[in-house]
């Protein structure tokens, strides 16, 4: 049994602001991403972390046709009177941004698996399958035990368990 009192102090405000960020994150999704998703836009992630300039509030944004700088900008101003009504922060400032998840963001969710089929993804494996943790194809489909790529004409089923992380591949 760990006692909790003989914790360094520092500890337990690290877990009571990862609870409070939590929790925050938690209120603003139910609240405002509907604001968002009414207007076509898919929330993919809200997060709410200290950055170099303090707290910040930051949602990440997609659409089928990608996300410009413009559409950043007026979810901005379409979010940012209700989450003053709102007040998740109980009147701690936060900074404000909208960003879009960027080409290079990771596919985690099924919907993210699902809008991707067809596409040339990279896949990382946590550990190797003979002596290889990276694989590079087209992304062919998915279920709850596995991702199934083509690589060099031979489809693979990647167990979900074992991959750490997949993304779109990039050529430059």
């Amino acid at each position: 049994t760990r006692n909790l009192g003989s914790e360094p102090r520092g500890s337990l405000l690290l877990v009571k602001g990862v609870l409070m960020a939590g929790k925050i994150v938690e209120v603003v999704s139910e609240h405002i991403n509907p604001i968002i998703e009414n207007l076509g836009y898919e929330v993919v992630e809200v997060e709410y972390a200290k950055k170099v300039d303090g707290m910040n509030l930051c949602f990440y944004i997609d659409s089928p046709n990608g996300i410009t700088i413009d559409d950043c900008e007026k979810i901005h101003k379409l979010i940012d009177e209700p989450l003053d009504e709102l007040n998740p922060t109980d009147d701690v400032p936060y900074i404000l941004s909208v960003s879009s998840c960027g080409l290079d963001r990771p596919i985690k969710t099924d919907k993210d698996l699902k809008r991707n089929i067809g596409r040339l993804v990279d896949v990382k494996l946590y550990a190797p399958i003979n002596k290889k943790k990276s694989f590079t194809g087209l992304l062919k489909g998915f279920d709850e035990v596995n991702i199934v790529i083509e690589e060099n004409e031979v489809e693979i089923a990647l167990s979900r368990k074992m991959v750490g992380n997949v993304a779109l591949h990039l050529d430059f």
